[in-house]
């Protein structure tokens, strides 16, 4: 059974509540909190960090959190260390960004079995005594070549007793930066603030004479045509950008069909371990055309067609970039592929050219979608993590990928009271109405009955998808002449943050929430299961 779909799917292996399990004799009697010592005394959140685990007595310490093993040298989904008295081990460990409150389990020395928190849940929560749902986990060897620490993978006993070992993170900040610039989502591996950086020089149309045929410092005009000469423009800036990352390899694909063009960048992290098994984050680079005449422009309503493409699709694009640049550094399992598609707004031209011409041999085991995601929460809209395919329209089909997005999503991100709030809104209206309408503190997973964006070219083949969008038919610039920074800003304003922050965390929330989503997909693929 695939490990990360089984440790999160809740469903698949479901045990009866742990409360009481914590009364039950054990080794564990014998020990505390306090017998584990942690250092150093302040720990970053949201960053690779080296911490120190040193026993008082015999234990084992369950880590529920990515560490990097020192001999494979990759990300794995937890550990477990046997620790004698006096002993210590160093660990590399990726705590939760968003979430400051983070937790080790620790056991009689030698345990194999362990409890699990729900996916829909955080550890805090858990911890509290809220354990319905949950499930196990059990220690095995490490299935990576060079590995040496052990794996957790889908168990039928939790073990019995643990103790909870409490511990807070702290999240590096810029300073030159203030709550109202978004100060809060300014550091860490990856972070939202950079984002926002990203979509405002990707659409900075401020003159520039010699800058390009957009004649703008940006890289504005980017609509897909035969040598439209501001589109090259910006491939060759961003295939630059992307050599700079350190890949293995960028490509510009290109595709003609008769009158239909596609001209993609993509790059590639060659996987050491299966590197025919691509997984792939993507979101489209193009921007909707302006055409020649709009009813209603003489009025007042934006003409269609835009020079900046700010929310649709600057936004995704940079979290693609964004994310590229930090994943580059790490050792993977499989190939991760990083794309810019073209011509999505003329019928996802792009992405269906590039998945069905894959090479030979090479298989999707995942694919990421970014397309207008920014105005949402913490705005006044919902965010929608949507997933497919979807089969039957009733009821979840792709339950690893669901469970999967909660399990991020409740604990590194700390959204589980906004989770439980999209769920509702999804069963009592579906998708339209989060596509449109105002939700407050929303944030909704489902299977999405439609595919309007580049994760349907996967899914016709066959691959399991994770997007994320927020207001899209509700926006009144989708595809207009306002669609600019200065619209997603005014449109994430609230009562108690600015637009600039609110967006910054908006960014920083998404595209955490796909690094995260990479770093499971790698060591274990989510299959569809339709």
């Amino acid at each position: 059974m695939d490990i990360a779909r089984a440790i999160l799917m809740v469903s698949v292996m479901c045990l009866a509540p742990l409360s009481g399990c914590f009364g039950e004799d054990s080794d564990s009697d014998a020990l505390f909190a306090d017998s584990l010592n942690v250092s150093p005394d302040i720990i970053p959140g949201g960053d690779w960090t080296v911490i120190k685990l040193k026993a008082d007595t015999d234990m084992s310490v369950f880590v529920p959190y990515f560490v990097q093993d020192p001999g494979s040298m990759r990300a794995q989904n937890g550990t477990v260390f046997d620790l004698k008295q006096g002993e210590s081990v160093s660990v590399n460990i990726l705590f939760p960004p968003r979430n400051s409150d983070v937790f080790l389990l620790i056991g009689e020395y030698g345990r194999e079995n362990w409890p699990i928190r729900a996916p829909d849940i955080s550890w805090a929560t858990w911890e509290s005594g809220i354990t319905d749902g949950s499930s196990s986990v059990m220690v095995v060897e490490n299935q990576d070549t060079g590995g040496e620490w052990p794996w957790v993978v889908p168990g039928n006993e939790s073990g019995g007793k643990v103790i909870s070992k409490s511990l807070k993170t702290v999240r590096d900040q810029r300073s030159d930066l203030t709550e109202a610039d978004g100060v809060g989502a300014s550091g860490g591996w990856v972070n939202g603030r950079d984002v926002y950086d990203w979509v405002d020089f990707i659409t900075d149309d401020t003159p520039c004479a010699t800058c390009g045929a957009d004649g703008a410092v940006g890289y504005l005009d980017r609509w897909i045509g035969n040598a439209n000469p501001s589109y090259e423009h910006a491939i060759t800036y961003f295939e630059g950008v992307m050599q700079g990352y350190g890949l293995d390899s960028v490509e510009v694909h290109r595709f003609q069909s008769n009158t239909a063009w596609a001209v993609n960048i993509c790059g590639y992290k060659i996987g050491s371990v299966y590197p025919d098994e691509w997984l792939i984050f993507g979101a489209h680079f193009d921007i909707a055309p302006p055409v020649a005449y709009t009813p209603g422009a003489q009025i007042g309503v934006p003409g269609y067609g835009t020079r900046h493409g700010a929310y649709d699709n600057a936004a995704g694009s940079s979290m693609v970039l964004t994310t590229a640049s930090v994943l580059a550094e790490f050792d993977a399992r499989r190939t991760m592929v990083f794309c810019l598609w073209s011509s999505e707004e003329e019928g996802l031209w792009g992405s269906r050219s590039f998945a069905n011409d894959l090479p030979d041999g090479v298989t999707v085991s995942n694919y990421l979608n970014l397309d207008m995601a920014g105005v949402n929460y913490p705005g006044d809209y919902a965010l929608s993590v949507y997933l497919g395919p979807d089969g039957t329209q009733e009821e979840i089909d792709q339950p690893g990928m669901y469970h999967l997005a909660e399990w991020i999503g409740s604990d590194a991100l700390d959204l589980g009271t906004e989770i439980e709030r999209g769920r509702e809104a999804w069963l009592d209206g579906g998708e339209s109405p989060l596509w449109g309408d105002i939700y407050e503190d929303t944030v909704a997973i489902y299977e999405s009955p439609t595919a309007r964006s580049d994760h349907d070219s996967f899914q016709n083949i066959g691959v399991a998808t994770l997007g994320w969008n927020g207001l899209v038919d509700g926006y009144p610039c989708y595809h207009r002449e306002c669609d600019t920074m200065e619209t997603m800003i005014e449109y994430m304003d609230t009562d108690n943050s600015t637009g600039i922050n609110n967006l910054a965390h908006s960014w920083d929330i998404v595209t955490w929430w796909a690094v995260y989503a990479f770093l499971h997909m790698d060591q274990t693929p989510v299959p569809n299961e339709l």
